[in-house]
């Protein structure tokens, strides 16, 4: 392995770390909120209509018998609620409730918060170099 593959792995491995941190502290006092449930719960929310099951698993990237157990969940919870397509009679739409507005709301604020005291460790000026550098891996 040459230095480059080390510090490659080595950035690979802290990004890791510090995500785990963030989503440790969201869910803390959130019983039962995987981080696939989440992403439910935000992709919902950020198409901001009442998503088919297939257009739910598509954005997802995961087959639909998998988001359909997801949903059974998040429903029996309440974070969710299945309702008829009033375009095709066959097809029900996947809409957050205003319990799961609130938990995404909340888990939202926990994920912010948490980034705010790991970032409380750098000075103004390194944390716009880090939203740089991050910026610019993540740009596609």
């Amino acid at each position: 392995m040459n230095a480059s593959d080390n510090t490659a792995e080595q950035i690979a491995a802290r990004m890791d770390a510090v995500i785990r941190r963030q989503r440790r502290a969201a869910r803390d006092d959130v019983e039962g909120l995987t981080h696939g449930r989440f992403r439910v719960l935000r992709t919902l929310d950020q198409a901001a209509r009442p998503l088919r099951l297939s257009e739910l698993a598509t954005q997802l990237g995961i087959v639909p018998r998998s988001a359909t157990s997801v949903v059974d969940d998040l429903e029996a919870g309440g974070l969710l609620a299945r309702q008829p397509d009033p375009h095709d009679r066959r097809a029900t739409l996947v809409a957050l409730t205003p319990a799961g507005t609130d938990l995404l709301t909340t888990v939202r604020h926990k994920r912010r918060d948490a980034m705010v005291t790991l970032l409380d460790r750098l000075t103004p000026a390194e944390q716009t170099t880090l939203l740089g550098l991050l910026n610019r891996l993540a740009d596609d």
